[in-house]
């Protein structure tokens, strides 16, 4: 057996800031150094952040990756690293390929590079692209055909990016056959509920299939909806666990691996390689002679929460949101409409936690329908939490737009929510806060918001949570400071009392929408999976409600277009997941 010991970077890179990527990879192979690494491995994509959307249809950005990671390995080897093999992902082209339609001349792919002693020493490309859900490479990049296979201190070290790994065949079959003794793998796979172990067990799987340790370095931090969870782990040859990094956090964890030597009798070469299922394998000569022996250090591995209860994940994944989306869009401080209810709550409270409280300035906006208690329960909350503070009651700002346009009904409900959402903006504007939109998922999937009004923001936290996870979250957020001896953000009355938009005498939200334990299982099987109404029905949903429900949510359809962007936390959100047309007439009957 062969030492190698890994260093692998979850680290939180900006899609465009090619230099401020370029120096955080620098930083933690600096720090790979110093802990004695003989590899560091970076995420997919690390050079140009991920995803790149149609940016990878720019020819001047696909240059400027290509610049930025040969000017990064000179920059390594000036900085004394140079020694040190520094694994990345970064934007190239194909060199050779004609243009295709909607892509320049030299198209795209999603590149992986070794840098080693000044240059680029190993390039290949992804070869599965995925096309489905959040991703879109299909569009933006070719295929890569090639599985580089890097002799490493007498190790064969083979190199793949994130979704090689996700399909069978390819580069995994091709690790296999080129008797790889460890298989790193570069990612940006996106966090959503349930899907921790999902990574764990796919790892165990392709190492028990090779025949190999299986590496595999995640992404972290927000990008727009997407937030990335890191979650990085190593499996030895028989799929166990032999370290895992934290989640949600940027770190730099090194491991000691055991590995075998690799096979004497099959020099590296350079040249075109052989041909596994569709891929071919071609190999490179770092180091042939194993490290000299030395005491491993044991290795990290960060205990995961229980399972069964993945509420703080997903609160933890709305921090990250807010956090990254002001930082990385240069906003100082954001803006909230506290109403007293659940969801600006919670909005807040999330806001808090990622900002600090000097940086969240919230408004009370009470209307002459808006309760005692609502007012009061705003009024705790920014005692608990120390936010600024500010109350403009808008009945009469209200009734001088009555003055001049006589409304009833709803749309006189919806003028009050328009009031309030011009007020933020105003403040917005005149202030520069980033506005946080607080409605739910439960309301933007039947449409129970005010298109203007309390849609307005530039980012909307709780965008992907149903009405009941809401409360689930705000009761593990105060259960949490409880925990550690603070006393709760949120006060109880926020979380117990019924909802209500407050815009008339009386409202409650279940005068416009069933209860929402019943009407969340609902939305979620019909948004979630694509039911149809035999299906529903078929699972128990009376047929009456089943099909008011698909109404109001196919008919909302122009209000979720014109929402601002969220944290995805779920397998399907209303954004990037689901793409449906505004005019359509279908109805899902069966």
């Amino acid at each position: 057996m062969a030492q190698l010991r890994i260093a692998m970077a979850q680290v939180n890179p900006t899609v465009g800031d090619l230099d401020g990527n370029c120096r955080i990879v620098l930083d933690h192979a600096r720090r790979a150094h110093e802990a004695g690494a003989h590899l560091a491995v970076f995420p997919e994509l690390v050079v140009t952040g991920y995803p790149v959307e149609d940016l990878a249809l720019r020819n001047s950005f696909v240059s400027a990756s290509v610049k930025a990671v040969a000017a990064l390995a000179e920059r390594l080897a000036d900085e004394g690293l140079g020694e040190l093999p520094v694994a990345v992902g970064y934007l190239s082209r194909r060199v050779g390929v004609g243009e295709r339609y909607g892509q320049p001349a030299g198209t795209p792919q999603n590149a992986f590079a070794l840098l080693h002693c000044g240059r680029v020493e190993v390039g290949s490309a992804k070869h599965h692209l995925p096309n489905y859900g959040v991703f879109d490479e299909a569009r933006h990049f070719v295929p890569g055909e090639t599985l580089p296979v890097v002799r490493l201190h007498g190790v064969d070290v083979a190199f793949a990016v994130c979704e090689d790994l996700w399909q069978g065949g390819g580069p995994v079959a091709a690790a296999r056959r080129a008797r790889a003794g460890l298989l790193v793998t570069v990612n940006a796979s996106p966090y959503e509920r349930d899907k921790d172990n999902v990574r764990l067990e796919l790892c165990q799987r392709r190492a028990r299939e090779i025949g190999a340790a299986v590496g595999y370095v995640n992404m972290s931090g927000g990008q727009d909806e997407l937030i990335f969870d890191g979650d990085s782990l190593i499996v030895d040859a028989e799929g166990e666990l032999v370290a895992r990094a934290p989640k949600f956090e940027e770190d730099l964890f090194v491991t000691d691996l055991a590995l075998p030597a690799a096979d004497g009798g099959v020099p590296p070469s350079e040249g075109p390689g052989e041909a596994v299922d569709g891929v071919r394998v071609v190999r490179h000569l770092l180091s042939g002679e194993p490290a000299e022996p030395y005491a491993p250090a044991p290795p990290v591995l960060t205990p995961r929460a229980d399972p069964a209860s993945d509420v703080g994940e997903v609160y933890r994944a709305l921090v990250v949101g807010v956090r990254d989306y002001a930082r990385k869009n240069g906003f100082g401080s954001v803006a909230v409409a506290l109403s007293g209810g659940i969801d600006s709550a919670l909005t807040t409270t999330v806001a808090v936690d990622a900002l600090g409280a000097d940086r969240v300035h919230v408004l009370l906006l009470p209307s002459r329908y808006s309760s005692e208690h609502s007012v009061s329960d705003a009024e705790e909350l920014v005692k608990r939490q120390g936010v600024t503070s500010r109350t403009v009651a808008i009945a009469p700002i209200v009734a001088a737009f009555e003055e001049g346009l006589t409304l009833e009904g709803l749309a006189a409900e919806n003028l009050q929510a328009r009031v309030r959402g011009t007020l933020l903006m105003g403040l917005s504007n005149q202030e520069g806060h980033l506005v946080l939109a607080t409605g739910n998922k439960s309301e933007l999937a039947t449409g129970y918001s005010t298109l203007y009004g309390d849609s307005v923001g530039g980012f909307a936290p709780i965008k992907d949570c149903w009405k009941t996870l809401v409360w689930e979250l705000a009761r593990w957020r105060n259960a949490e400071a409880e925990r550690t001896g603070a006393p709760p953000p949120i006060p109880e009355n926020s979380i117990s009392k019924p909802p209500s938009a407050e815009l008339r005498p009386d409202q409650l939200d279940t005068d416009s929408l069933p209860d929402y334990d019943l009407l969340d299982g609902l939305l979620d099987a019909y948004i979630g999976t694509d039911k149809g109404m035999r299906e529903l029905t078929t699972d128990g949903y009376p047929p009456d409600l089943v099909e008011r429900v698909i109404r109001m949510v196919d008919r909302a359809e122009y209000k979720r277009r014109q929402y601002p962007p969220g944290p995805k936390i779920s397998s399907r959100n209303f954004g990037r997941d689901r793409r449906l047309p505004i005019t359509n007439r279908w109805t899902p009957r069966s």
